[in-house]
């Protein structure tokens, strides 16, 4: 499975490096020279067809960017992509989402913390075995994570990822226990 880790956002100068909106814990591990990522253009932007790489051809977003080098700025990295030299190419990047293989995620140290694809899909149970739902996808709130549930009867709802309501998280047995006080869900 293919995991968002950056978006690229504008050029930064002239000689082709961009700006990466970064979307993971580890940017300085995920982020180094010779680091490759699949690309997927998104639905609402039209990076392919951007300006021309050479006259008279329109530059095609390539399948996957190997990182030349990277350095960082005010929390965003600052990367040059192997073959992008030049702005106008690095516009057309614009937009266009970094993804890396899920299988090549190293598993958290910690044994209370998760990948977000980890969780996806596990079945979610209240502490007497009632099925709720499923997750649909994890939320990072500032406060909190958040779980969004896809409810059995239908309809989603929002579980605060703390531990006092989500006392079992059982990725191998594919659910997670919570204890949720009356009409959480009904919110």
């Amino acid at each position: 499975m293919l995991l968002v880790v950056g978006q690229i956002g504008k050029p930064h100068g002239i000689r082709g490096e961009v700006s990466v909106s970064v979307r993971t814990d580890e940017p300085e591990e995920r982020f180094v020279a010779g680091s490759e990522f699949v690309t997927e253009v998104p639905r609402d932007r039209r990076v392919s067809s951007g300006p021309a790489a050479a006259p008279g051809v329109v530059y095609q977003v390539p399948p996957s960017l190997v990182v030349e080098s990277v350095r960082w700025h005010q929390g965003r990295g600052i990367v040059q992509f192997e073959g992008v030299h030049d702005r106008n190419i690095a516009e057309a990047l614009r937009g266009v989402l970094l993804q890396v293989e899920s299988s090549s995620l190293k598993p958290p140290s910690d044994p209370d913390e998760f990948h977000d694809h980890q969780l996806v899909g596990l079945r979610v149970v209240t502490t007497d075995g009632s099925d709720l739902g499923a997750v649909a996808r994890i939320d990072h709130a500032p406060a909190s994570d958040l779980i969004v549930l896809d409810k059995s009867g239908g309809g989603q709802a929002l579980i605060p990822f703390v531990t006092a309501l989500v006392p079992t998280v059982d990725v191998t047995g594919g659910k997670i226990v919570v204890d949720l006080p009356e009409g959480l869900l009904d919110l």
